[in-house]
């Protein structure tokens, strides 16, 4: 089998770019995105060799042009595409140091964002966004399949509140290939969630060959460790198939940037103080793709995962002096995550059947989520009895999701036109399930426990629904200069009725090293299973907040209706530029708008709130007084516009017997804006100004990111400087006549952020690389709150950080390839 090489191995900088202008970056511009890779459809064509490998130099890397599905319904090069598709490759993941794939794209491509938390149960699920969307506003796919998501929803205010996206730490990374990015709104052709993109994970298909590694690190300040080992064994079935099998197991502790203030706070008999760190996990991961074919012109294919993990995560730390008698010096509670996650697809597709490509396959995930609580206590219970256990069971989330499609596609000759009108179509059948159980009684009787109380028998539920789908693509040319594809999808929903969209993209090829490209469609998102049906409490030492759920009676109360699908228009038009054999750069301008976007609102503090959690079945911590009481729904509150500009280039450069440099800059500027705010039941808009600013500014405006890959002889080092853009915050009164205020905040902007990411590599033998890196390399932190809004020693806000909150991390790492 042949050496996979990539153009682009890595997305870094081999100059230091750091705190320059922007007008630097866009001068010597080259983006990760344009990177291409291998895919399973088509072998990539590559370019004549260099001076350097004709006289039979080490330098091996060679120029590709690689080939994507994702986008399209026939397979097409990467620089012949119509919307803007990303490609990034294993040895880029890799070469980030990483061990996660979500992080690993975070470091790669300007448009994915990742949203850090602080603490509590959002921090447990690894999910991102794109294009300052929320993660459920991006579709993800496993060689081109619906993935699930996870059951998991999170609750903590910020961009993300609300969503279950997919979670794709739960796929091995040591079995991904590469993952395409299409960075245009494409439900017409997807489905639902596609509003922001797609990010289609392709999975290796390897026949012989494997590799095994191993690596070690920890942040600056010692703590954080990361152990993670990874295997991949790939194998020929016979004469005409192959089986690829991945195994990961990772390892990370936790992290405290709690400010000392707050332990010592905590210590002297404060009632609660604030914790900051990535939770503590253990993740085993397992997966498979294989194909066989039967004959010429039928395959039969298969591919899964399985994944197990376990996580811990901080919560605000108590005091000594809320529950003395079992906790005399304070304590911290954990909230517990034991996860089960799995999906298989199974497949035959083949090329003549009357003249028509087929694929037909059925794939079933599922996400199994149980909850509990260490460390803690049930304070109204102990009033009432005397004594509190210390460990409960909080509850259950569990999402499913079974779909069957059956796919169509077939060239017709037409007269007049200079290619044929290629005709695609099929049909998608889905059942998506979610269901909560209730934890143990001690977790929710009397208030239950400390900020994530125990799920009552009033909101365990179990709900499904039924997806239909059919659609259909005509993709063609014109002239031979132009390209057109069509496509239209229609969708119904068992609960929210019927949605129909559709999708034009074009390119004109003026010369051939420019092009025109753009596209219009219009797209939208279910609501979740979890935002119609999800209920729950978290109550704080001094307040308590009600999530109730958008369908129930509870949230009827307060004026909540049914929720519709959210809806929306995008537009693309970009430029595609190889104006030299090595360097490639694409410039595209987006505009995303949303109508009836879901979201948290129609909050109401006090007896109202108090009557509707009543009525859901929980009971409200005791001592707390009503104003500190609110309970609020998910809503289509707002509409909203973003519109962006992406820029990506990549430059390939020989520097003779010192071997080549792959320089890659990417770039994103981006800008949400309200364009219209709902009213509730009352008359009083459904979102306050902290709300608002989440949506509209809780992601960084832009996102840089330059550097290159240079590759010696067995050398090679990828350098990387990434810039974050500001993002603004409303942030909550600590102290004085608005402390606690729901509707007077203090404006606070994160300053722009700047990390660099370094890894240095070495072929001891032709079979073992060694590498040292590290993230984060000048040990940067998220700007300090004002003082008026440093609650109980929170002096930081991680919700609205770029860089999160752990500074510097260096690690080690083997490979052994056989």
């Amino acid at each position: 089998m042949n050496k996979k090489i990539s153009a682009m191995p890595g997305c870094g900088a081999i100059a230091r770019w750091r705190h320059k202008t922007i007008s630097l970056a866009v001068a010597t511009y080259a983006c990760s995105g344009a990177a291409y890779a291998q895919s399973e459809a088509v072998p990539p064509v590559a370019q004549p060799a260099s001076p350097a490998q004709q006289s039979g130099g080490q330098d091996n890397v060679q120029i590709q042009d690689r080939v994507v599905v994702t986008g399209t319904r026939t397979a097409t090069k990467a620089s012949r595409s119509l919307t803007p598709v990303d490609v990034i490759t294993s040895e880029q993941l890799q070469s980030t140091g990483q061990t996660d794939l979500r992080d690993a794209l975070v470091s790669l491509s300007p448009a994915i964002q990742r949203q850090a938390m602080g603490g509590a149960q959002a921090a447990l699920v690894d999910v991102l966004t794109l294009h300052g969307l929320t993660p459920d506003q991006v579709l993800v796919l496993v060689n081109g399949k619906r993935r699930h998501s996870t059951a998991t929803i999170s609750l903590n205010p910020g961009p993300q509140q609300g969503s279950t996206g997919v979670d794709i730490d739960l796929i091995p990374v040591s079995a991904v290939d590469h993952v395409e990015i299409l960075r245009d709104g494409a439900a017409a052709q997807y489905g639902s969630d596609a509003i922001a993109g797609v990010i289609n994970i392709i999975l290796k298909s390897d026949t012989k060959g494997g590799s095994i590694e191993t690596s070690t690190g920890q942040t600056y300040q010692g703590d954080g460790l990361h152990q993670d080992e990874s295997a991949h064994y790939g194998l020929a079935l016979g004469a005409g198939g192959f089986l690829d099998l991945s195994a990961e197991v990772s390892h990370e502790n936790h992290t405290d940037r709690t400010s000392q203030y707050a332990h010592t706070g905590a210590l002297a008999g404060s009632i609660s103080n604030i914790y900051f760190g990535d939770p503590e996990s253990t993740r085993e991961v397992v997966g498979f793709n294989a194909g066989y074919y039967l004959g010429d012109n039928v395959e039969l294919y298969g591919f899964g995962t399985y994944a197990h993990k376990d996580a811990a995560s901080y919560q605000s730390i108590r005091g000594s002096v809320v529950l003395p008698a079992v906790y005399p010096n304070g304590f911290i509670p954990q909230d517990l995550l034991g996860e089960n996650d799995f999906s298989v697809t199974a497949g035959a597709k083949g090329d003549n059947l009357l003249g028509w490509k087929w694929d037909l396959s059925t794939t079933y995930g599922g996400d199994y989520a149980h909850f509990s609580q260490a460390t803690s206590e049930n304070i109204g219970l102990y009033q009432a009895t005397g004594q509190t256990p210390t460990n409960f069971y909080i509850g259950n989330q569990q999402s499913t999701e079974w779909t069957n499609n059956l796919d169509f596609t077939r060239p017709f000759n037409v007269p007049l036109l200079p290619a044929p009108v290629n005709v695609s179509f099929g049909f998608e059948q889905r059942t998506e399930g979610y269901s909560v159980g209730a934890g143990e009684p001690n977790a929710y009787l009397y208030g239950g426990t400390p900020a994530l109380v125990g799920l009552t028998p009033a909101s365990a539920s179990n709900n499904t629904r039924d997806v239909l789908a059919t659609y259909i693509d005509l993709a063609t040319r014109l002239t031979q200069q132009w390209q057109l594809d069509l496509a239209g999808r229609f969708e119904h929903y068992s609960d929210v009725g019927n949605t129909t969209n559709g999708k034009i993209s074009t390119r004109y090829d003026f010369t051939p090293w420019l092009a025109l490209r753009g596209s219009v469609g219009t797209g939208f998102r279910a609501p979740t299973l979890a935002e119609e049906y999800y209920t729950t409490i978290s109550p704080t030492p001094t307040s308590a907040f009600a999530l109730l759920a958008a369908n129930s009676s509870a949230a009827r109360l307060l004026g909540a209706q049914a929720l519709k699908p959210e809806k929306s228009t995008s537009y693309n038009l970009g430029l595609v530029l190889t104006p030299a054999r090595d360097i490639n750069v694409t410039l595209d301008a987006y505009e995303i708008s949303i109508r009836n976007r879901i979201v948290e609102g129609g909050s109401q503090v006090g007896q109202a709130a108090i009557n509707a959690i009543g009525l859901a079945g929980f009971s409200t911590p005791l001592g707390i007084p009503a104003s500190a009481i609110s309970a609020s729904y998910f809503t289509n509150g707002a509409n909203t516009r973003t519109d962006g500009i992406d820029l990506a280039a990549t430059y390939h450069t020989y520097i003779g017997q010192y071997g080549t440099i792959d320089w890659d800059v990417g770039i994103n500027f981006n800008n949400t804006t309200l364009t219209h705010l709902a009213a509730g039941a009352n008359g009083q808009p459904l979102l306050n100004s902290r709300q608002i600013d989440y949506l509209t500014s809780g992601t960084p405006k832009s996102k840089i990111v330059i550097g290159g890959v240079w590759n010696w002889g067995r050398w090679g080092v990828s350098l990387h400087e990434t810039r974050f853009g500001t993002t603004s915050a409303e942030e909550s009164y600590s102290t004085g006549p608005n402390a606690g205020s729901v509707s007077v905040f203090i404006p606070f902007t994160n300053k722009v952020e700047y990390t660099t990411d370094l890894e240095a590599r070495y072929e001891v033998t032709k079979h073992f690389e060694v590498a040292v890196g590290a993230k984060n390399l000048f040990n940067e932190y998220p700007n300090k709150l004002p003082l008026a809004a440093q609650y109980a020693g929170a002096d930081i806000d991680p919700t609205t950080s770029a860089i999160g909150m752990d500074g510097g991390f260096y690690y080690l790492r083997a490979k052994y390839l056989f």
